[in-house]
């Protein structure tokens, strides 16, 4: 028999195991179904408890011989319950998204509110906007519906919305630079909610927080509900603080460290001290970059132009972006494409590496720093653009230890 498990149509994205080890001593399983398969699971009730995720928080409800009332007021189920062969259906998600909303210090009272989707988790953002107190609430789709708007009528007519809740799969692993709605034109936006926590901060996040708007995405709600359906799960109640505290080491987990700074200013070495004491694996984008070109960075220089070599590098910082848990080193000219940055901070904080240009040595395999002259002129042209760029600086004019703890102090 499962004991305890997460059951969906695709879960490679799926951080629930780590986060219900971290709640409590039972086996966890993530259980990838069909809809095909989904029926005979059901109906063979060899499970003790589970979550649900999409597509599937309606479909179970017919198999099911019990709700809550919780459940029956949202029309969703995202976990099951087995009592003596008796399934019953409950829902947390609508605890976990009000304590993602508060936490994100988004105000929901007396404002327009957008909801994009229409599935399982849009009902939820519904019932818990409602229940904040939200002036109007709106559906959203591609396609017009009862009680649903489409994106064009949003763009035409309702562009002064206030706040946005994405409760679609656009944006999520491993397509993560999707994007479900353009918010460039509404003006009076507040706040973003996005359920999507993989990555850990959306495009659609991403886009928000650039324009100095409260957002955030969906770990906090994830980890809240996941200690909600435990609690559920095994009939008990868990102390206050358990789900920051679990957010805490969830998020620090799978956040990604990445180091900018100017090219001999210890990235690299930083970059494999702390991948080595975190057990963590290393990306340095000088050397993925050669590796897919087949020649040394000089080389593309001479070969193909500076202008090459920036695509070759952003597509490069696409690509590892959408990693987690690792430790990112990049190139010195990395922070002058504005998207590569956006890119990194998807998944990771963002370290500048800071070593005084008095002690950055010049060698032949760096084209835009081969001698003390280049290396102080571009030290000047780009010391902005690494502190605004960079969640932390890190003064490294001493041992790279010294660097190394400061970085891992910050990160943790």
């Amino acid at each position: 028999m499962i004991q305890y498990g997460l059951i969906g149509a695709k879960l490679g994205h799926s951080f629930s195991k780590e986060i219900h080890s971290q709640i409590a001593d039972y086996e966890y399983n993530l259980i990838e179904l069909s809809p095909q398969r989904l029926e005979d699971f059901l109906l063979k009730k060899d499970f003790k408890a589970v979550n649900v995720t999409i597509p599937y928080k309606r479909d179970v409800i017919p198999f099911l011989d019990e709700m809550t009332d919780e459940a029956l007021k949202i029309g969703a189920v995202n976990c099951i319950r087995s009592d003596g062969g008796r399934l019953i259906g409950h829902n947390t998600d609508f605890d976990g998204l009000i304590s993602l909303i508060k936490h994100a210090k988004v105000s929901i009272k007396d404002k327009k509110v957008l909801i994009l989707g229409t599935g399982g988790t849009s009902d939820t953002a519904y019932a818990a906007c409602e229940a904040l107190g939200a002036k109007e609430i709106l559906k959203v789709s591609r396609s017009k519906g009862q009680g649903v708007i489409t994106y064009e009528e949003v763009c035409e007519e309702h562009y002064q919305s206030n706040v946005i809740i994405n409760a679609t799969p656009c944006g999520m692993y491993p397509d993560i630079y999707n994007i479900p709605i353009d918010i460039k034109n509404f003006l009076e936006l507040e706040g973003v909610i996005d359920v999507i926590y993989n990555p850990l901060r959306t495009a659609l996040v991403s886009e928000a927080i650039n324009k100095g708007i409260k957002a955030e995405g969906g770990l906090y709600m994830l980890v809240a509900q996941a200690v909600a359906a435990s609690e559920f799960f095994l009939n008990t109640c868990y102390e206050d603080g358990l789900t920051e505290k679990i957010y805490q080491n969830i998020y620090c987990d799978k956040s990604n460290i990445v180091l900018i700074g100017m090219p001999s200013s210890g990235k690299s070495t930083v970059g494999e001290m702390i991948a080595s004491k975190l057990d963590r694996k290393l990306y340095d984008t000088d050397d993925l970059i050669e590796k897919r070109e087949g020649i040394t960075i000089p080389e593309i220089f001479e070969k193909y132009g500076e202008g090459y070599f920036r695509e070759a590098e952003a597509s490069v910082i696409r690509e590892i972006s959408a990693k987690s848990g690792v430790v990112i080193s990049t190139g010195g000219g990395a922070v002058l494409k504005e998207e590569n940055i956006k890119n990194l901070k998807m998944n990771g904080k963002v370290f500048f590496v800071d070593r005084s240009p008095e002690l950055l040595q010049p060698t032949d395999d760096r084209p835009t720093a081969f001698d003390k002259e280049q290396i102080m002129k571009r030290y000047k042209e780009r010391y902005s653009i690494y502190t605004s760029s960079a969640d932390v600086i890190v003064k490294n004019d001493g041992s790279i230890d010294q660097a190394v703890h400061k970085i891992l102090e910050e990160y943790k």
